[in-house]
């Protein structure tokens, strides 16, 4: 009954037309931050959130989660289309959906992206109606080793998108922690791999890692084919309206990836990075195709996307039950949530319950109108792809260039954009994979940190990390899934051989 006339009081908030229009205009904002790389939905919301001293509660609020859903759903769109997330959280996205685009499915890629990550964002909005009180106290159960155990499961995901070989993926994962580990430690405040330079003592960033691993790696990549391009494969694509036929047959898929971003969403410091691609190597790991992967599976894109927007309501657990933002973009909503004079907490839940449920009915809304939003842009996203590779490659650089100058005004990041993106570059030619790279850069810090923590804590007792079920747990986990992608990955090396096999056989036949 209590959930009930709470909901009911949510619902009563929503009567003002003056809402409706700020989760209107929050979405549009954010989907436009979200699609220029570099400037996120945290940059959006840090921009945007003193506008929201001047109104009521209600409004600012609207605003600020519509632009929290609708920026992180936009980094998929860049992702696709130019193979430059807009977000860490759409790394994974860029695996399949840039090879789609690649083959004329543009257009159904952006549809699968948009619609899977209504579908991520409105069923974590549901978990938190019925299950927020109840969830947040899984809060309690996570400390260090606990911490530094999920990270390393995390790292099970080299296995699956590493490709096909496999010690590559290993090399270019470890290369990633390593990039994690340059600059001032901070723990012990010791710095590593600086060779002196002062601006290195603050390390990569996130921005600009991704974006110079990612965007300016691919720009290189097309500044080679400029001249050699099939004419048809850029400007073949058509609007993609949803089927439900795409999701009834790997619904189980769909359901887990969801709930993978909803619980990862829960755990403070993870977020929709370690979402994605967990969903994505779990979905990979349970298919019956699995050498389509990294090829433009459409199922790649469906898992990342739905994972990393199921996020957006496993986030707001811990932020309104403990008081503890999820990721750097509820740490804004937290500090918004204190100027209109509400602390978050254990008491949340009892002394604002008309607050909480107004915030989930609002992430439904505002998932909704992203999904219009975004099947009405992917009529023209796609128009992008006619522009000549000569005219639109400087153009995304340029795009880059704002973005990562933008997020925090330093001529030093510009500076790692050019050497990250040769150094990927070089890679590539040599046959390694920016996927693993990228996954390791992302978890270092988290393993490093509380791998220190947890030793800390314990008067460096290694046993540490085996002191609790729950981290026995993740750890027998990760072992699990590391066999399973083993074998995924050696049967579909064999297939890759049959296939190849075969068709050299019927190319000497023709031949003869």
């Amino acid at each position: 009954m209590d959930i009930l006339q709470n909901l009911a009081a949510g619902i009563a908030h929503l009567a003002s037309p003056e809402v409706w229009l700020f989760i209107i205009l929050g979405v549009a904002v954010g989907i436009v931050f979200g699609a220029i790389p570099g400037l996120t939905a945290t940059t959006a919301l840090a921009m945007f959130t003193p506008l929201t001293f001047a109104l009521s509660r209600y409004p600012a609020f609207g605003f600020l989660l519509g632009i929290y859903c609708g920026g992180y759903y936009a980094g998929s769109i860049p992702a696709i289309l130019l193979k430059t997330p807009g977000a860490p959280g759409n790394a994974a996205t860029c695996v399949d959906g840039y090879p789609m685009r690649e083959q004329g499915l543009a257009g159904k890629a952006l549809s699968l992206s948009v619609t899977s990550s209504m579908i991520g964002g409105i069923f974590s909005a549901l978990v938190l109606l019925f299950f927020a009180p109840l969830i947040g106290k899984m809060g309690y159960l996570f400390g260090a080793p606990e911490y530094f155990a999920i990270a390393m499961m995390g790292m099970t995901c080299l296995a699956g998108v590493s490709g096909k070989d496999l010690c590559k993926g290993i090399a270019s994962g470890l290369l990633g922690l390593c990039m994690a580990m340059i600059g001032q430690d901070a723990i012990t405040g010791m710095t590593r791999f600086t060779f002196g330079s002062v601006q290195m003592i603050s390390g990569i960033s996130l921005i600009p890692g991704l974006i110079g691993l990612f965007a300016v790696t691919e720009v290189l990549n097309k500044a080679e084919e400029i001249g050699r391009e099939k004419k048809g494969t850029i400007t073949d694509f058509k609007f993609y309206p949803p089927k439900l036929a795409d999701y009834i047959h790997i619904k189980w898929i769909l359901f887990k990836s969801c709930v993978i971003g909803t619980v990862i969403g829960a755990i403070p410091g993870t977020g929709p990075t370690i979402s994605a691609w967990m969903a994505y190597n779990e979905a990979k790991r349970s298919s019956k195709h699995p050498e389509l992967y990294g090829k433009g599976s459409p199922e790649g894109v469906i898992a990342c996307e739905s994972s990393n927007n199921a996020v957006t309501g496993g986030a707001m657990i811990p932020l309104t039950t403990l008081g503890i933002p999820g990721d750097s973009v509820t740490a804004i909503l937290l500090g918004a949530l204190m100027i209109h004079g509400m602390t978050p907490g254990v008491t949340f839940v009892t002394n604002y319950a008309d607050m909480l449920y107004f915030f989930f009915i609002v992430l439904i809304i505002a998932n909704l109108f992203m999904w219009a939003f975004g099947l009405l842009g992917s009529k023209l996203f796609p128009y992008i792809l006619s522009v000549p590779t000569q005219i639109l490659m400087p153009f995304v650089i340029v795009m880059c260039i704002c973005g990562v100058y933008a997020a925090a005004s330093t001529y030093y990041n510009l500076f790692l954009i050019v050497i990250l993106g040769a150094v990927g570059f070089l890679l590539i030619k040599a046959g390694f994979s920016m996927a693993p790279m990228v996954l390791g850069f992302v978890l270092g810090n988290i393993i490093e940190n509380n791998f220190q923590r947890a030793l800390i804590g314990s008067n460096m007792d290694p046993l540490c990390f085996f002191s609790s079920p729950l981290s026995i747990g993740i750890w027998v986990a990760a072992i699990v899934l590391t066999t399973w992608m083993l074998v995924k990955n050696k049967q579909s090396n064999a297939m890759d051989a049959k296939l190849n096999s075969a068709k050299g056989a019927d190319t000497s036949a023709e031949k003869d």
